[in-house]
Formats: structure tokens, sequence, C-alpha cells
């Protein structure tokens, strides 16, 4: 299996939370980012996203059908995290769009077997495999891409 942990990218300050919206910078670091995505999945995967409408929008960057999971809404476990992508013996391709620092901790728990909160910018991702343990493929910030 295959997970991508992708950080919403910049969004607006203000409430009510689930509601706030992408920044012109935001929007810029999900085409990006997810550009790169693009270039590097299989034609093959699946998009799950937080019902915040920030995730949403980085979501919709890779031009695919998003099934939204409360399961990776604001304040999600690391356990629920993974729940949600059907890791580790899940098939295929999953990418999860979420929040920090939800993923920092889910993050942590993979490739540490650590509860810690590791940060993890704006838009940027972690790409792990389960291939007899945890593999970390890649690691993108926008501000790279």
């Amino acid at each position: 299996m295959e997970l991508i942990l992708w950080r919403h990218a910049e969004a607006e300050d203000g409430a009510p939370d689930l509601e706030r919206k992408l920044t012109a910078e935001g929007r810029r670091q999900a085409e990006r980012v997810g550009a790169w995505l693009l270039a590097h999945l299989p034609a093959d995967f699946e998009v799950i996203s937080s019902p915040a409408l920030r995730a949403q929008q980085t979501a919709a960057a890779l031009r695919r059908k998003i099934t939204t999971s409360g399961r990776i809404a604001p304040g999600a476990s690391a356990q629920a995290i993974l729940k949600a992508a059907g890791w580790p013996a899940g098939g295929g391709t999953v990418v999860l769009v979420g929040h920090q620092p939800d993923f920092g901790q889910a993050i942590a728990h993979l490739v540490a077997g650590a509860r810690a909160e590791w940060r993890l910018k704006k838009g940027a991702l972690w790409w792990v495999a389960n291939d007899k343990g945890v593999i970390v493929r890649a690691v993108v910030s926008p501000d790279l891409l």
C-alpha cells in the first residue's frame, strides 16, 4: 500500500473553522504540489479529504473524485487517520488531505513508532509505503517546487 498524507495548503484565518478557504498563495501551493503528485502517482489512486473546505480545495488540485471522511477532520487521532486510509492492509495508493498537528502525529507514529507532533508545513506531504515495514518514498514541500 502507498499512502500520501498531504496537509491542506495555506488558508484564510477566521471562523467557522471548517469553512475557511484557501488564500491565493494556498491555491498556488495546492496546484504546485498537485501537479507534482499527478506526475508521480500511478494512474489509479484514491483521494480522501477532511470535510474542511480548505482541505477539499487542496484535494481538488488532483482533479479526481474526492471522498470526504469525518475521520480525518481537524482533531483526528493518528489511528483514525490510518484507519480512514485502510493502512496497512489496504491496497493501491491513497492520498489523504487533512490537518496539522494530526498528520504530523500520524507520520511520527508511522515512521518512528513515536507519540510526537512532527511539523508538516502547509501544503506539504509525506509519501510512505508498506513493504515489510514503513518506507518513506518522498517528503515534498510546496516552497521547493
